[in-house]
């Protein structure tokens, strides 16, 4: 949902960059709000982590409200508050490599994991409609997650908040072809991915085991031992 500024003032970038370098808290709390989700899926997809994101998108906020006055206006707002989100998460990324003496996987476009963490319920009540989703949103999740991050973050961008090929390009700084091949390359293995995990899940439909198994089983020999017992 889009936060409108307040009435009477423009809503121009150029404007909003004007006001909020001016000292206008509130003009810059309302482009925190309109673009919060935007920002956030952008580090959540380069970090896969909620927390983390949520630290890289504070600093990246105060790294635009202390450099507003320099904003231009050759990309929109939006854009350039998503390279600064970018910067912060990609300076995250080399920080936690140097710790680990491991180098980052930031531009890697090999293989996917394809480890599948599978989990069963047995048993369980149909959820409810809200459940449904959420276990599907947090499925989908999972496999972006398990993307390279290139990849991630164009899906991300392109599939999720919509943003044109031009945008995409600008903010990740690489050619609108590779925006195109990724996006192609990151639906291809998404769509793998899950296949798979239907696949799975098929060998388990209409599961037979458990309590249903001893239930039938006892009920069947309840039955045997009445058939067994002496008439009266």
């Amino acid at each position: 949902m889009t936060i409108p500024l307040p009435p009477t003032e423009p809503d121009d970038d150029a404007s909003i960059a004007r006001r909020v370098a001016g000292g206008d808290r509130a003009a810059f709390e309302a482009l925190m709000r309109r673009l919060n989700r935007r920002l956030f899926r952008l580090a959540r997809a380069t970090l896969r982590d909620d927390a983390e994101a949520e630290d890289a998108l504070q600093e990246a906020y105060l790294a635009a409200h202390r450099s507003i006055g320099a904003f231009r206006g050759d990309a929109s707002l939006s854009t350039w508050l998503s390279k600064l989100v970018l910067n912060e998460c990609l300076g995250r990324l080399r920080r936690q490599a140097r710790r680990q003496n491991v180098v980052p996987m930031v531009a890697l476009e090999g293989d996917v994991q394809r480890e599948v963490e599978m989990t069963e319920s047995r048993d369980v009540p149909a959820p409810d409609v809200a459940l449904v989703r959420a276990e599907m949103r947090a499925l989908l999740e999972r496999k972006l997650d398990e993307l390279p991050e290139g990849f991630r973050t164009v899906f991300v961008l392109r599939a999720v908040e919509e943003m044109s090929v031009e945008e995409t390009s600008q903010v990740l700084g690489i050619p609108e072809a590779t925006v195109r091949s990724r996006h192609f390359r990151a639906r291809s293995l998404l769509r793998e991915s899950l296949a798979q995990e239907i696949d799975l899940a098929e060998k388990d439909l209409y599961e037979f085991g458990g309590r249903h198994c001893d239930r039938i089983v006892a009920r069947v020999t309840a039955r045997l031992d009445e058939n067994d017992a002496p008439a009266a």
